[in-house]
């Protein structure tokens, strides 16, 4: 007898096998059910779609409350990229309005200024928050992205923001960009 031959007998006799038993244990089952009387067997089935009802029930909840989530989320950041059109301009402001405040104008200085928190207010309504940065601030590379590092002036700013070179900014709880920080060694 070859390996071949061999094989297939071993795998005919498994299939023998294991139809046996199920064949046994559907005939314990068909015994089982014989020995109910109607009124159970229904009960039973009642039970059985009710437990099919409830799972479905219970799963189409979840597709429920899982896509309004996804939806709040979406409504929260669908302005998104308008927002980020946009922080390069406010960014332009916050530069016009500190060369300004070095002249003598006054009267250009209080238009860029009014202008300026104008679209500062409209933004943060939209949910635009600013990131606030300070110089001394611990730097955190998940929330921060440092640009260069130069020597601290003073031990207390080793490993610490010395300067915010651009702001970064928060659409909800999602950041849509980092702040540019430098910070000492």
């Amino acid at each position: 007898m070859s390996k071949k031959d061999k094989n297939e007998t071993a795998t005919d006799d498994l299939l023998e096998n294991q139809t046996t038993d199920t064949t046994e244990a559907t005939e314990e089952t068909s015994d089982a059910n014989t020995d109910q009387t109607p009124e159970e067997k229904l009960t039973e089935a009642l039970a059985q779609e009710k437990d099919k009802f409830m799972r479905l029930f219970a799963e189409f909840e979840n597709y429920k409350r899982r896509t309004a989530k996804e939806r709040i989320d979406l409504f929260k950041t669908a302005n998104q990229d308008v927002m980020i059109a946009l922080l390069p301009i406010l960014d332009d402001f916050d530069r016009a309005y500190n060369e300004i405040s070095k002249t003598q104008e006054k009267d250009l200085l209080k238009g860029v200024e009014l202008i300026k928190n104008k679209l500062r207010n409209t933004l943060n309504n939209k949910g635009l928050e600013q990131i606030e940065l300070k110089a001394g601030d611990d730097f955190n590379p998940d929330v921060h992205e440092a640009v260069t590092q130069i020597p601290a002036p003073n031990d207390s700013l080793k490993g610490k923001i010395v300067d915010v070179v651009e702001n970064g900014y928060k659409l909800g709880d999602k950041i849509i960009r980092f702040p540019k920080v430098v910070i000492g060694q």
